[in-house]
């Protein structure tokens, strides 16, 4: 016996929200945060957050930041 026209639209759009859900928690995964320093001559370097040059260079942006975001009174 044939499968219900409408069983078979729910069973492609829980397909393709099954595989959405796995990119997003591959992407999670994949995607760790970490700090690029631009040298001249277009040479880069990346620092990962768990490293010792990346943890300062992560609380060096972090005053940055707060430091920025103070607006005068006056």
């Amino acid at each position: 016996m044939p499968a219900k026209p409408h069983r078979i639209l729910l069973d492609r759009v829980s397909v393709y929200a099954d595989e959405a859900a796995a990119f997003m928690r591959r992407r999670r995964i994949s995607r760790r945060p970490f700090a690029r320093l631009y040298y001249p001559h277009g040479r880069s370097a990346d620092h990962a957050q768990d490293s010792s040059s990346g943890a300062e260079l992560f609380v060096a942006a972090g005053r940055l930041i707060e430091v920025a975001g103070k607006k005068e009174k006056g």
